[in-house]
């Protein structure tokens, strides 16, 4: 009997998922769109839901994890919950959630990567820090392209632990969040 994605540990879900990186694929922001498109006919019109398309899939010329990363921001934290029913009655895993945030996952099937994954990232209007991130890359390809070499590197070292692969580009990510919020 397979186990459900559920009731795997984390080691077993990291053999199943490991860290992949690619050379950026144009298609990618036409996911997005498809998926916001999907995403804005099932979420509440009657809330104003920002969404945003962030992570490494949304820097052009630099290697990514091919899983478009999707920033949804709800209004207020009553509202998180409801949302997340909605995600995942329409096919999304919650992988984690508090009070403040919820992540969750469409894509991881019990036999690995489906051809399009999402990673959506579930907040509080405000909180949008990989917003700030996602716009430095842009504007500072030279940042993008050491933030490529660092993810390079880290994918050799980290690839069956994903929790070390992100750990260790937190330092660089905070770097130049932080120069970019003080602009």
């Amino acid at each position: 009997m397979t186990k459900k994605l559920s009731e795997m540990s984390l080691t077993e879900l990291w053999h199943l998922f490991p860290i992949q990186l690619v050379a950026h694929q144009s298609v990618w922001q036409q996911w997005y769109q498809d998926e916001a498109t999907q995403l804005k006919q099932i979420l509440p019109s009657n809330l104003q839901i920002q969404l945003n398309h962030i992570g490494s899939t949304a820097i052009p010329n630099i290697w990514a994890k091919p899983i478009i990363d999707i920033l949804v921001e709800v209004p207020r934290s009553d509202e998180l919950q409801q949302i997340k029913a909605l995600l995942v009655a329409n096919g999304y895993l919650c992988m984690a959630a508090n009070d403040q945030r919820i992540d969750l996952n469409k894509g991881y099937t019990l036999q690995g990567f489906a051809p399009r994954v999402f990673h959506m990232h579930l907040r509080i209007l405000g909180d949008h820090d990989e917003i700030y991130f996602r716009d430095y890359l842009l504007t500072h390809p030279e940042i993008a392209k050491a933030y490529e070499r660092l993810k390079l590197q880290l994918w050799h070292n980290y690839e069956f632990d994903r929790d070390a692969y992100t750990q260790n580009k937190t330092k660089f990510i905070t770097k130049y969040t932080q120069l970019a919020k003080a602009k």
